[in-house]
Parts: C-alpha cells; sequence; structure tokens
C-alpha cells in the first residue's frame, strides 16, 4: 500500500484502533476463543445504506434502524458532522416492488418522495422537513422515480389490485394531483426498470423484459418520444437477446448512455444518432444484477466524463471515464465496494462504500485529487486491528465442465483471528463455508461482522463465488444455467478440499451456512455429499417444484433457466430438491425462517425440518414472527447468530466462550 493509500486508509478506518499493550497470547482450542465481537454488536452494524439520492448538492439516503424493527428511515447530513432524520418513528421508507424493492427515494425540487412500507403509498415532504403526505391511493407499489413533465414523476408502478399476478408499467403520476395512481406509458412488458427523462423532456429511456429472463439474462434498452398521448412508438437501442443492458443515463449533449454485457462483460456503451459505440472495453463488470431497482454504478459529470464503479476479481474501483476516448484514471481509494454512484456537485462524486477493515459508509470523493471525505458511518464500533480478519482472494480447482476442460472458482477465505489466543500447535480450525444469496450475486470482502464474529472465535471462514456468481464476467455466471444444485455444491464442497489440503482448514470439522439461494445450496450440500458436518439454513429452498408454484412475480420463472422450464422439467426439479432426498442428509441442521417471508415461502422450511426430524436426522427449527426475507430486527439478528454458535459447540464437541441462551436440537444424543 502507497504512503497516500495508507494515509487515506487511515483515514477512513474509524473503525479499527491498533492495541499495542495486548496481554500474552492464551493457548485455546478453535471455537473457544472469548471475543468482544458479540451478537448485540453485530445487530447493531447491520444498519443498511441505501438508495442516495442528491438534490442541490445535498446527498439524502436511507438508513436501517435495526433496534426499530429494522425500518428504513431518511436522512441527511445535518452540517454539524452528524444526520438529521427527516422521517418520523412511524415512516418506514422502504418499497416492495419485485419483493427486493430499491429505489425507494428521491430528492428533487425541493421535496423528497419515497414509499412507505406499510401501505405502499408513496409519499412527499420538503427536503427541509415537515409532515409527510401521501400521494397515491392503495394497492400500488412505486419505485425507481425520476422527475418527469412539469408536475410529474415517471415510476415504475407494480398495480396489486386486481387478483393474479401484479402488472408492472412506466407510470406518469401527477405530484400535484393526490389520489393519482399514475397514467401509463409502458406496459407491453412483464417488467420494466429506470425511466430516464433525455435533457430536452422530448424523449423517455426505459429498460424492459418479460418472462422467463431475469435482467442480468436478456433486457431490451427502449427510447420514445413523448407526445401529449403519452409515447410514440418506442425504438429498441440495444438487448433484446442474451444481452443485459442496464442503467440508461443522458448526457446533456443527447447521448444516451447505457451498460450491456454483449461483450461478456458489463462495459459502458454510448447511442446517439442511431449509432451505438463501446465507450469502455475492460474484463471487469461495470453493471451487476438488477436484484434492487435503482441500482447505479457511474454518474456523468456533464463534462466529457463519466465516475464509474468497476469489479474486477471481486473488487470494486473507482475509475473516471473519459467518455470520447474511453481512457480512464483509476482513483486510489481504500474500499473494496461501492454502490450508488451518484454526482454530488461539480468535481465531486458521492457513494455508499464499503471496506476492508471497517462499516460502510456514505463518502464523498473529489474527482480531481481522488481525496475521500465519510459523511456518515453508522455503526463506528471500536475493535482492536489485530481482531480484524481480512479477505485473502483464493482460486481454487473444482469440477471439470461440460467439455471436460478443467474449470477453477473463486472464494474469500479469512483465517481464524485473534490477538489474544492462539490454538493448540497442529490443530488446523473448523471451517465455516459461507454461501451468498441470489443466486446471481456475489461475495465481497468488505468488513462483515457477521464473519468476523466467527474468525474472531477461531473459526476460518471462507465465502465462496461459485460459478453462477456475478463479477466474473458472463461467461462464469451462465456455468448455473441449468446447473442449480449442481455447480454451486461443487464449488463449495471443491473449496474445502482444497482449504484442508493447505492446512487452512480442518474438512473433518466443516460447516455450511447460506440464505435464501445460499439456503438451498447448504440444503443441497447435506443431501447430495458428504462433506460438511453440519450445516445452517436461513430461510432456503427445499422443495423447487413448491418454489415454482408459489413464489412472487419476479423470480416465478427463474428457475426455468438455473434448473429446467416447468412443469415439462418436473423431473429434473424431484432430483435436484433436498426435500426429495431425504435418505441423502445424516449431518446436523439448524434452520431459521422469517414467518412472513413472501419469497420462501415458511413451508419450504417448515418441510424439510419436519421430514428430517420424522427421519431421526438432527435439527434445530427457529422462525422470527415479523419478519420476512432476511432478518431486519435486531432481536431477531441476535438470536440468530447465538443460536447457530451453540448448535456449532454442540454438533463439534466444544465449549463457547460465551454464555448462550440453549437451542432445542431434536435427535441429537
Amino acid at each position: 500500500m502507497g504512503l497516500k493509500r495508507a494515509a487515506m486508509a487511515a483515514l477512513l478506518m474509524g473503525l479499527v484502533m491498533t492495541n499495542a499493550t495486548a496481554a500474552e497470547k492464551k493457548t485455546a482450542a478453535h471455537g473457544t476463543w472469548a471475543s468482544p465481537i458479540t451478537a448485540q454488536m453485530l445487530a447493531g452494524s447491520e444498519v443498511r445504506l441505501g438508495d442516495l439520492t442528491v438534490d442541490g448538492g445535498v446527498p439524502y439516503w436511507l438508513e436501517s434502524r435495526p433496534a426499530e424493527k429494522g425500518r428504513y428511515a431518511v436522512v441527511t447530513p445535518n452540517g454539524a458532522g452528524g444526520i438529521r432524520e427527516l422521517t418520523g418513528p412511524a415512516v418506514n421508507a422502504r418499497t416492495r416492488v419485485h419483493e427486493y424493492g430499491g429505489g425507494a427515494l428521491l430528492a428533487v425540487g425541493g421535496r423528497l418522495y419515497f414509499s412507505n412500507f406499510a401501505d405502499q403509498r408513496l409519499y412527499t415532504l420538503p427536503e427541509a422537513g415537515g409532515a409527510a403526505q401521501p400521494l397515491t391511493p392503495e394497492g400500488y407499489r412505486y419505485a425507481d422515480c425520476v422527475a418527469g413533465a412539469p408536475g410529474h414523476l415517471y415510476c415504475v408502478r407494480e398495480d396489486h389490485t386486481a387478483p393474479g399476478e401484479a402488472k408492472n408499467a412506466i407510470v406518469s403520476l401527477a405530484v400535484d394531483q393526490p389520489g393519482d395512481a399514475g397514467t401509463v406509458l409502458f406496459g407491453a412488458s412483464d417488467f420494466v426498470a429506470y425511466p430516464r427523462l433525455s435533457p430536452d423532456r422530448k424523449r423517455l429511456a426505459w429498460i424492459a423484459w418479460s418472462h422467463p429472463n431475469m435482467p442480468w439474462d436478456t433486457t431490451t434498452l427502449y427510447v420514445a418520444d413523448i407526445t401529449p398521448q403519452g409515447l410514440g412508438s418506442p425504438t429498441v437501442v440495444a438487448g433484446g437477446h442474451e444481452e443485459s443492458v442496464l442503467e440508461p443515463q443522458w448526457d446533456a449533449d443527447g447521448t444516451l448512455y447505457f451498460i450491456s454485457d454483449r461483450s461478456d462483460w458489463w462495459n459502458l456503451y454510448a447511442w446517439r444518432d442511431g449509432a451505438t459505440r463501446a465507450v469502455s472495453a475492460r474484463a471487469a463488470e461495470f453493471g451487476g444484477p438488477l436484484w434492487n431497482l435503482g441500482l447505479t454504478t457511474y454518474a456523468l459529470t456533464g463534462q466529457g466524463q463519466a465516475v464509474a464503479r468497476y469489479s474486477s476479481q471481486g473488487l470494486d474501483r473507482l475509475a473516471v471515464i473519459d467518455l470520447k476516448t474511453g481512457t480512464a484514471r483509476d482513483l486510489d481509494l481504500p474500499v473494496v465496494g461501492i454502490t450508488g454512484v451518484r454526482l454530488a456537485g461539480p468535481g465531486q462524486a458521492v457513494m455508499i462504500a464499503s471496506f476492508a477493515d471497517a462499516t460502510p459508509a456514505v463518502v464523498t470523493v473529489d474527482l480531481a485529487t481522488g481525496a475521500p471525505t465519510v459523511l456518515r458511518r453508522p455503526a463506528p464500533e471500536n475493535l482492536d486491528a489485530g481482531l480484524v480478519s481480512r479477505a485473502r482472494p483464493v482460486v481454487f480447482p473444482t469440477a471439470p465442465g461440460p467439455d471436460g476442460q478443467a474449470r477453477m472458482a473463486h472464494a474469500f477465505y479469512y483465517a481464524p483471528t485473534n490477538p489474544a489466543f492462539r490454538a493448540p500447535a497442529g490443530e488446523k480450525p473448523p471451517l465455516l463455508v459461507k454461501v451468498h444469496g441470489g443466486p446471481t450475486s456475489a461475495a465481497k470482502p468488505s468488513l462483515d461482522m457477521s464473519i468476523q464474529y466467527w474468525t474472531s472465535r477461531g473459526f476460518a471462514v471462507v465465502d465462496v463465488n461459485y460459478g453462477g456468481s456475478t463479477g466474473y464476467g458472463r461467461a462464469y455466471r451462465n456455468r448455473l444455467r441449468g446447473n442449480w444444485g449442481i455447480t454451486d455444491v461443487q464449488d463449495a464442497t471443491a473449496v474445502v478440499a482444497y482449504l484442508d489440503k493447505a492446512g487452512l482448514a480442518d474438512a473433518n470439522r466443516a460447516a455450511i451456512r447460506g440464505g435464501s439461494a445460499g439456503g438451498y445450496t447448504t440444503l443441497a450440500a447435506l443431501a447430495f455429499t458428504h462433506v460438511f458436518k453440519a450445516g445452517a439454513n436461513y430461510y432456503g429452498v427445499s422443495d423447487m417444484e413448491a418454489l415454482a408454484k408459489d413464489t412472487h412475480k419476479f423470480e416465478s420463472r427463474y428457475l426455468d433457466s438455473l434448473v429446467a422450464p416447468y412443469p415439462a422439467g418436473k423431473a429434473v426439479y424431484d432430483a435436484r430438491s433436498p426435500l426429495r432426498h431425504l435418505d441423502g442428509f445424516s449431518a446436523p441442521l439448524i434452520t431459521f425462517q422469517g414467518a412472513e417471508d413472501a419469497v420462501v415461502p415458511p413451508a419450504q422450511s417448515r418441510s424439510i425440518v419436519n421430514a428430517l426430524k420424522a427421519k431421526g436426522v438432527p435439527v434445530a427449527y427457529i422462525e422470527f414472527e415479523g419478519e420476512q426475507h432476511g432478518f431486519r430486527k435486531a432481536d431477531s439478528i441476535i438470536r440468530a447468530q447465538e443460536a447457530e454458535l451453540y448448535f456449532y459447540g454442540r454438533i463439534f464437541g466444544f465449549t463457547p466462550a460465551d454464555t448462550l441462551p440453549g437451542v432445542a436440537i431434536d435427535n441429537l444424543k
């Protein structure tokens, strides 16, 4: 690390403090180390930042409140180094479009517009503060809004007023007419995103896609003239088949920029006068999977440049790109993850950044010097620097491809790290294999207190970017096509053998844990292999056919590409469903589930737990009332973390240093 980068790292860390007077290390078995990283600390660090928006150079964003049942507040800097909340405790600023939400907040023209979780109506209030007023009727959901014609917003709307599948559309919403649900501008596709108005207000750009595609598979970028009747005939700019097009943005000169993976990588392109040209040409990802609406990875400066986040080998970087020549100047920032890139003023960008050794923060960056400034870090816990286990990128051999060619997969390894302890000579650490959700998503090497919780107690953790993960190009992403439950399981098991051989983990004490799609991989690995001695399933899929029949619109055809078209491929669904292969299970399993989960319904967890319990497999089950897909309440986060540690202690035969509430484990002798 250069002096400049080291200085910036010291400036930004905030979280990490060195303890130069640490006592001599004690010798203790892995898993028994006492750690100052508590489950309560985890709950506090689970503050989520999102939906960054800027008006008049002032940033606004959403910030979760785990201690307040996970609600999201709208906040802005207060000018004195802190923040000011603009919404009261009754407001939870979160949209349920696509169930995953995103794009719930817009600041424009001196006003804030946001979705409220309880009724999904769009509300507004002055940026200076005041009482929020509802704009839209109930029965609709809104997201990804932008300023439209005078007195209007253009939004993604999801219509739930009629029985059956919701209807998605781009709508024009009159903000000076309370009760207006919006006038449909485009609704010919199953899904829409990114309505973006040209600077002259004469054209609208947006992307759309339909079943069975997901937005990382195939989308189409459209442009249409704005007419008194709505929109003229759309022109296809890009996409349409095996091309994922994202993030259209207009420059002041009328050029439309967008991100496409037509080269195998999500790169930046420009469209003007009917012609398209590549702006960037790197083996790197300038875009990402559109799980949350409003995803923004670049911003146009209006001066012939773009400031863009790109990902290479799992690490995010920030670059300033000349839009004519395509040349890029990397900014030397001590960050590993970047999202929500916005222009905050001339020569300045603002974004949400994550770090290898500090919790996420809202950061501004001077585009000329690269100098960063932290505006807000909501969870500034102080830790001994020696307590932080840093991610080590790992590339390891896995199962060969269908053509027999050798393949490699990716992961981040975290070694057991605690300045107060060392393990007995020759003892390899127990291993937790962490499997991310999606499955079209990715693990990042940013500080994750839930990982540090384990490493500081003597566990090794490996966060696997199995085939199908994003950040390594479309071909790597497509490894999972038709192979969910195969490729991901192969990679999750291969990394265990690799780390065991390298002396970095004990394969005889390997556990697997994951949530959602990662929960499915956890169950599949336990059903179809005998590599793992325990598993922790967080709201994972146990019955693929049931999921195909009972899930929300956005993912209702996702399994067509991951598994097989349904119902024609029913036999494949049965072959991949852990619930249909109970005889393969022997390792103990603990399962956590939200009672109000609409993505993976509770029946998925209840079914597998009850079936394994009847079969005699050791199982534990905890269901959280009021939780959905992913836990947001502090009490739920604490209970789940402590229960998982207690569970591993019982299974692997060690006594944690923590005082933990017990967990009922059926069939455990």
